[in-house]
């Protein structure tokens, strides 16, 4: 029944996901759903949350006012801190037996007020009651389709620990990012900075300096909301943006004659100015903007 609970909880995070884009409201994650007459909650008031039908833990979660330090370790774990100072809090005991059980968890982390991400499935790996924190890996989700959890008290091989690490580590880049687009949206009230589109799944946090760039750090300053076609377009230069906070339309674009699309959807953009968020410090940094706009003069 529990492997089963979890395996429910699994499916319902994929479809989730696939609905709110990424982005997982904390009341959506507390309401949970329902399996067999039970209701499983993913997350409550505790970060260690185990829901009353479950014997082991079902999830772990990092909150934006945490008071524990969680942190990588050298070799590319998350370090996750214990609840409280008792090493055998029955919370803190619940991490130790999912670890000799090797049952997969749920990563959740908190970016802005009751806004989410997700990682599943997450395993404990190393136990420090002395230093009152767990080692966690974080695995590719197609190895729930392929093993299924471990057996009771097996422990993951030498192989499968590289390959945990290997994908911890992509998924703390995935965590990273998904951090950045969670601020930049949240910043523009969830909607396109350039033609006000509203729906969360077509939005992605741009860069207006690129992050493999000087300058181009994960702040929102350099970032812009945008649906999918302007992302697209602007990584593209066939939108520029000024410093001014115009919108330019690329020359040999704005005499092209196509269809609806880019006739209302781009040509009828030029000029514009775009929505900015609503705090100052926010906006689009302007020295950033203006060397993003030298760029696309120089590509047209």
């Amino acid at each position: 029944m529990e492997e089963l609970i979890r395996t429910a909880a699994f499916q319902w995070l994929e479809k989730q996901y696939a609905l709110s884009g990424g982005i997982f409201p904390r009341k959506l994650l507390e309401q949970g759903f329902y399996f067999h007459g039970n209701r499983i909650t993913l997350v409550g008031p505790t970060g260690i949350w185990k829901p009353a039908v479950l014997e082991l833990p079902l999830s772990i979660t990092t909150t934006t006012n945490s008071p524990y330090s969680d942190s990588l370790t050298e070799d590319g774990l998350l370090r996750y801190s214990y609840r409280g100072t008792d090493p055998y809090h029955r919370d803190n005991v619940g991490l130790r037996k999912a670890m000799q059980q090797g049952v997969p968890l749920i990563y959740f982390l908190g970016v802005e007020k009751g806004k989410y991400l997700a990682e599943w499935p997450v395993f404990i790996e190393s136990d420090h009651p002395e230093s009152l924190y767990v080692n966690v890996s974080i695995d590719k989700r197609s190895t729930l389709l392929n093993e299924g959890s471990q057996a009771p008290d097996q422990v993951a091989d030498a192989e499968d620990l590289y390959r945990r690490k290997y994908a911890t580590s992509e998924a703390i880049v995935r965590l990273h990012q998904g951090e950045f687009r969670i601020r930049v949206l949240t910043a523009y009230k969830e909607q396109c900075a350039f033609c006000r589109l509203r729906h969360q799944q077509l939005l992605d946090a741009a860069h207006i300096i690129p992050d493999n760039e000087e300058g181009g750090e994960p702040v929102v300053p350099n970032g812009l909301s945008l649906c999918k076609i302007h992302h697209s377009a602007f990584d593209q230069n066939i939108i520029g943006l000024n410093p001014e906070y115009k919108i330019v339309v690329r020359e040999d674009i704005l005499e092209e004659i196509d269809g609806p699309m880019l006739k209302y959807g781009i040509q009828r953009m030029h000029g514009q100015e775009i929505i900015l968020p609503s705090r100052r410090k926010d906006w689009p940094n302007q020295e950033r903007l203006a060397l993003r706009y030298q760029n696309f003069l120089e590509a047209g």
